[in-house]
């Protein structure tokens, strides 16, 4: 099941019909209030796969919304794809960082939409380890839970899927391009990747000191 959150009533039937052409079942929503009312209320079986969101919403706006879903334990899992008319690199870094997966800009074409909807489903139905320990680090794909000497630390989204990738082969060197094409889809600019990676070793006090710089090169975690 994909949830369609856009007020935009011509949009959203667009949206549902189009993906209802490829076998994937849709409910749409015009408005939040009603979407959260929804999860509020669903069993574990009755939750979407997938969340497509409007961030121009009426009465919250998608970035508030997404915020609210990463907040709650029952719906933080939910994979989400921002559609967006603001094309600023600083909206999609908020929409990212505030938790969503992926994003598609104003106006977009069915087939791309199409496009990101199967590759996102397709990355998160993948089996996914229990959990990766690197020194005093411990990080949970599944409860999305970071521990630094056994105390939770808080990372954005993008920190975690960062820290993940590094995690999931330690002593590889990713080249910032590398890093931009698995994160962000390719769309920014590496003073992203730059950025993310400094905020990401003070979160990680001591431990930050593994996330070790290669010169000309990028970057690894590595004793």
């Amino acid at each position: 099941m994909i949830f369609v959150v856009e007020d935009e009533e011509a949009l959203r039937e667009l949206i549902e019909y189009t993906l209802s052409t490829k076998d994937y079942e849709t409910r749409g929503f015009e408005n939040p209030i009603d979407l959260l009312n929804t999860l509020n209320q669903a069993e574990n079986n009755e939750m979407p796969e997938l969340i497509l969101l409007d961030v121009g919403l009426p009465q919250k706006s998608g970035i508030e919304t997404l915020r609210i879903l990463k907040q709650k334990q029952s719906t933080k899992n939910i994979p989400v794809i921002l559609l967006t008319a603001k094309s600023s690199e600083i909206d999609k870094v908020q929409g990212l960082d505030t938790g969503a997966d992926d994003y598609i800009t104003k106006p977009f074409g069915i087939l791309e939409l199409l496009a990101r909807v199967k590759a996102l489903l397709r990355r998160t139905n993948t089996l996914k380890t229990e959990e990766y320990q690197f020194n005093e680090v411990i990080l949970n794909p599944k409860t999305h839970i970071v521990s630094v000497n056994e105390r939770p630390i808080s990372l954005t989204f993008k920190e975690f899927e960062l820290l993940e990738l590094f995690l999931s082969q330690p002593n590889l060197v990713f080249t910032r391009e590398q890093i931009l094409e698995t994160i962000w889809g390719g769309e920014f600019q590496t003073r992203t990747v730059d950025v993310h990676i400094n905020t990401l070793r003070m979160k990680l006090g001591e431990m930050g000191k593994y996330i070790k710089t290669i010169r000309g090169m990028g970057y690894k975690i590595s004793e």
